[in-house]
């Protein structure tokens, strides 16, 4: 095995036994990191006595029978090495004693070393306390654990590198939210298909900017649903760090409950600014939420759920919730119904069905045939531990939040309520139950 360590700084020859230089660098194609075919150093850096670099392939290096390295080349061959592709990535600069992510164990570590094999493959990284030691002893006292497979030894198709910019990449433009597609060029296929909850775990492993360089590389979808796993105060530092266009893209994925928590948490004026840049849709419905203080049932509430006038059927109601579902990721337990009334007060509540009650009914049948009539309900002023009691005590999922008008203005989800009655410290988003 080669170790990167021990690259580093080593004196290669000329055949002539002249100096053609020492190596200060190993660049790799950043398209080879995180895929499972076999990854290879596009070129070594040397840097000869007048501090030019220059850079070489590793094929044209070669090992004498004393374990030093001689340029199979004539010197007139080498390329400057300003000629570096944007394409690479320098191990010495941007992987060595850096934190990368190791996906198979989904947790952020130190790379103490990077391994070669002989004909100077990445086999992967050295993650262990010996691979400090090797950089600190010369390899003639280590003997032949100098050479020895590294206890904590991760393959190099099980990292991902933080903040490494893929080939591909397009920069945000500012005049478009769209969102952004489910493959996204800027994280392997490896960490975006973790679980949300995984990916929000590494994230409080690392410093909120690692952590926002994580997230933004995601697709909205997978990065909005890893923000609701993370802690407020995590969230605040990591918007922070993000890109405000970006951060507007996540937030328009998010929850509007989510998105009011976090931005009532950080300045006004950083707020608004988000806000202006969110559709204005989505803006409305984020802005009408935080008119409410935290503590109440208005604070916690949130605007997505499904709602259909009474004299609708069952048929109706299932697609309703299956667009809903597709379209805007509502996960809905329960379908509330609306009296037939003007148009001023058409989200009057009048009723509540379960989702469970909807699949075995007829397809023609009307809600208000099935419906109960015998709502619980809190109001937007109920305190926030009265609302979790009250989803406790009769076992909701949700719970409805109107006004004295009886009118419905949002619901208030089971793991919200959970949240409300953990102590702070242990207050993560749990996995959603519906």
């Amino acid at each position: 095995m080669l170790y990167l360590s021990q690259l580093l700084g080593k004196t290669v020859e000329t055949a002539q036994d002249t100096r053609a230089g020492r190596i200060i660098d190993v660049l790799v194609p950043i398209a080879q990191i995180g895929h499972n075919q076999a990854s290879y150093p596009s070129a070594l850096v040397l840097e000869d006595d007048n501090e030019q670099q220059w850079r070489v392939l590793p094929t044209t290096l070669e090992w004498d029978q004393a374990g030093e390295l001689r340029l199979a080349l004539p010197l007139e061959q080498r390329e400057d090495a300003t000629t570096s592709s944007q394409d690479e990535i320098s191990l010495a600069q941007e992987v060595f004693d850096k934190q990368v992510i190791d996906i198979k164990r989904k947790k952020a570590v130190r790379v103490n070393d990077v391994v070669f094999d002989s004909d100077w493959q990445i086999l992967g990284i050295d993650a262990s306390t010996f691979g400090l030691v090797r950089r600190l002893v010369p390899g003639w006292l280590l003997g032949s654990k100098s050479q020895s497979t590294p206890t904590q030894f991760i393959p190099w198709n099980q990292i991902e590198i933080i903040g490494l910019q893929r080939p591909g990449n397009q920069d945000i433009e500012e005049t478009s939210l769209e969102p952004t597609p489910p493959t996204h060029p800027g994280l392997s296929g490896h960490l975006a298909e973790l679980h949300p909850a995984d990916i929000a775990e590494i994230v409080h492993q690392l410093s909120p900017g690692q952590g926002a360089r994580i997230i933004e590389k995601l697709d909205n979808e997978t990065a909005a649903d890893t923000m609701e796993e993370i802690d407020t105060e995590r969230q605040q530092a990591i918007l922070e760090n993000l890109d405000e266009h970006r951060a507007a893209e996540i937030l328009q994925a998010m929850g509007p409950d989510e998105v009011a928590d976090l931005l009532a948490q950080i300045p006004e004026e950083r707020a608004q600014e988000l806000l202006h840049l969110m559709k204005p849709e989505d803006s409305e419905e984020v802005q009408e939420l935080l008119e409410y203080a935290a503590n109440t049932a208005g604070g916690l509430m949130t605007t997505d759920y499904v709602a259909l006038k009474q004299t609708h059927t069952v048929a109706d109601a299932l697609q309703a919730i299956r667009t809903n579902l597709h379209q805007y990721d509502i996960h809905s337990p329960y379908v509330y119904c609306l009296a037939e009334e003007s148009e001023e007060e058409e989200t009057h509540l009048v009723g509540v069905i379960d989702i469970w009650k909807l699949i075995d009914a007829a397809p023609t049948q009307e809600l208000q045939q099935l419906m109960h009539t015998d709502l619980i309900t809190v109001s937007p002023e109920t305190e926030a531990q009265e609302v979790a009691e009250t989803i406790a005590k009769y076992n909701l999922l949700a719970v409805p939040v109107v006004n004295e008008q009886g009118i419905l203005e949002g619901i208030v989800t089971v793991d919200d309520a959970l949240d409300v009655l953990l102590p702070p410290n242990k207050r993560r988003r749990p996995p959603k139950m519906y």
